[in-house]
């Protein structure tokens, strides 16, 4: 991991080169890896703050945040020809501040130290992703999925000039990219599986994956109403799943972008874990996914 300390003057070149709004900044910076929650700073601070805070942090490559960050800013030049020359000049400025600490920046998204052979430095990130890309058992590969949803989300939410943004504002959004992440990795996947009647009534699981008795079951948190109600939601699929003949683990995975949900890790304690009573065993875990 490339944990190295990132000099406040790159930092401050940096937050004055990428240009949006709060939300749109906020997403971009969680998407590329930064470190905890956006700082509570004014606009000019915020952004080289949060950035100084992942040389910082042992657990985080920082030179891989800076390029996500820094990416689409440094490749992507504006159209307009007066935007065109403050954006030279800015990409310029950042450039320098590479350069002044031993860095340089290669397209698409790559930060590496100056005179490094970009050639070798590929093959060697190259090796490191492959080894991050091979989950050695189903819980460690649809964890890494399960988290990474704001990260998948980002390029389609935010997309080039003249495509139209997707936005993921429903449980039906939820599941067709977790469907399609999931989709190179598992060969039979049974989208809406009728279950068993349960209290007079049967429903349709979102996802089951046969080979592993597993379900996953997706939850978007529409109002805080409805995030106070999740829980008992929760105990009632629990219980429902418990019937199902190929029902072993449960996985309950909510979205929660507006932080509805007052008290995420309260849930997961309560809920998750093995639970049997006359109807069956089920193992449950849940996760709670607030960008």
């Amino acid at each position: 991991m490339s944990n190295l300390r990132l000099s406040r003057g790159l930092c401050a070149a940096v937050g004055n080169f990428i240009q949006g709004s709060h939300p749109t900044l906020d997403a971009l910076y969680i998407s590329a890896g930064a470190p905890g929650k956006p700082p509570e700073l004014a606009h000019h601070s915020k952004w080289k703050e949060w950035l100084f805070r992942a040389g910082q942090d042992e657990n985080v490559d920082s030179l891989s945040v800076l390029g996500n960050i820094l990416e689409e800013a440094m490749d992507v030049p504006p159209t307009d020809n007066v935007l065109r020359k403050d954006w030279e000049l800015r990409r310029k400025i950042v450039s320098e501040a590479l350069a002044a600490d031993g860095l340089e920046y290669f397209r698409g998204g790559r930060v590496l130290p100056s005179g490094r052979p970009i050639e070798s430095e590929r093959t060697e990130s190259t090796t490191i992703e492959k080894k991050k890309l091979k989950p050695t058992s189903i819980e460690e590969l649809l964890g890494i999925l399960i988290k990474g949803l704001p990260r998948a989300m980002h390029p389609l939410t935010h997309r080039r000039k003249n495509s139209v943004n997707l936005v993921f504002t429903s449980e039906y959004d939820i599941q067709d990219i977790l469907h399609a992440l999931l989709r190179p990795w598992i060969s039979d996947i049974r989208p809406e599986e009728v279950t068993p009647s349960y209290a007079g009534t049967s429903t349709r699981m979102d996802f089951l994956l046969p080979e592993y008795s597993l379900v996953i079951e997706t939850k978007l948190a529409r109002s805080k109403l409805h995030g106070k109600d999740i829980g008992e939601e929760l105990i009632l699929d629990i219980d429902h799943y418990r019937t199902h003949p190929h029902c072993k683990i449960l996985w309950c995975v909510i979205y929660d972008p507006n932080h509805y949900i007052q008290n995420a890790e309260g849930l997961v304690h309560d809920l998750e874990g093995e639970s049997t009573n006359t109807k069956g065993t089920v193992a449950t875990r849940i996760f709670v996914i607030q960008p």
